[in-house]
């Protein structure tokens, strides 16, 4: 504890606080709470026991960090930001165990932001200010309102969908997207008197043979889908009708796309974290994929699929 800074004026009662860290004026931190190094504590911020807290973390004036919560590393909490840990509290009546709540590497909680109990906030998110986060937020999703909804990515390039023409058929043409082996397609079309027809031919137009497709429809309140990758298998998106964004990642490079067109598609390959939020009330979003159902092809946890990507040598 030599290296640790408490303020005369704060009542620091655990010895477990790592090398570097600031405990400032009023702050009161119990006696089983597990703070890490470099951390900065900041006036009136109260830490219950059942709390670990990071290295690199920072929490700022007014709050309080109640039992069952975890920060891990590099974790920011804004002013006057609340955690709660009991989803039916009635005076002295406590549940057998608080439920965890766990702020992931990297995340930030926005000042006087509500955190509701059970929940995780992923690595790299962003709770804005004043916003009830009342589900999990995935990792580098910013969040905002009552009930906090995905407004955007961290570090997601933002384009519209304008594919450059690189070669094909009259009325075709592919674009790169700078993310690995992710492509635009501009399908052929036609329009005369009787409407627009677009069509694509698979191993030609679409890049792969497909061996099922799923339509996704009726999604509510511009929810989010997808938040995850393939080990094996390609995807083929187009929005039919309406319009939703597409995010994808290989990693290292994040951008973000609005499909709007039924004469736009998108290929996801194997490997790429994708996601599609912001859809409209009337939007219908068409996916061939190339393999079969199989739920042991897909990488839910986006730590873990940067591990994979990081293995594979494809960063």
């Amino acid at each position: 504890m030599e290296s640790v800074f408490v303020h005369e004026r704060a009542l620091c009662e655990t010895v477990k606080v790592g090398a570097g860290t600031r405990i400032w004026a009023f702050a009161h931190v119990l006696p089983g709470a597990v703070i890490g190094a470099d951390c900065n504590i900041c006036d009136g911020v109260f830490i219950e026991n059942d709390v670990r807290v990071g290295d690199r973390v920072t929490v700022k004036c007014g709050v309080q960090l109640w039992d069952g919560l975890t920060l891990e590393d590099d974790v920011f909490i804004g002013p006057n930001a609340t955690f709660t840990n009991d989803r039916f509290p009635r005076s002295k009546a406590y549940p057998d165990a608080f439920l965890r709540t766990v702020v992931r590497r990297g995340a930030s909680i926005g000042a006087n932001a509500t955190i509701l109990p059970g929940i995780e906030i992923g690595a790299g998110a962003m709770v804005g200010a004043g916003a009830v986060a009342t589900r999990s937020v995935p990792p580098n999703a910013i969040v905002v309102g009552n009930p906090a909804r995905i407004v955007g990515y961290v570090d997601a390039r933002h384009d519209g969908l304008s594919p450059v023409r690189i070669g094909g058929k009259q009325g075709e043409a592919v674009s790169d997207t700078g993310v690995r082996g992710v492509q635009i397609y501009t399908m052929p079309n036609f329009r005369d008197v009787r409407g627009d027809l677009s069509v694509g031919e698979f191993g030609r137009n679409i890049p792969f043979q497909p061996k099922r497709y799923f339509v996704v429809f009726g999604v509510p309140s511009r929810e989010t889908r997808g938040e995850h990758a393939h080990k094996a298998c390609h995807q083929f998106l187009i929005c039919v009708a309406g319009a939703c964004n597409v995010l994808v990642d290989d990693g290292e490079v994040r951008r973000e796309f609005v499909l709007d067109s039924p004469k736009t598609g998108i290929h996801i390959p194997p490997m790429i974290w994708g996601t599609q939020y912001k859809y409209s009330q009337d939007a219908v979003l068409l996916v061939f994929a190339s393999e079969l159902y199989d739920p042991d092809d897909y990488i839910r946890e986006y730590d873990l699929f940067r591990a994979m990507i990081s293995l594979s040598g494809n960063r």
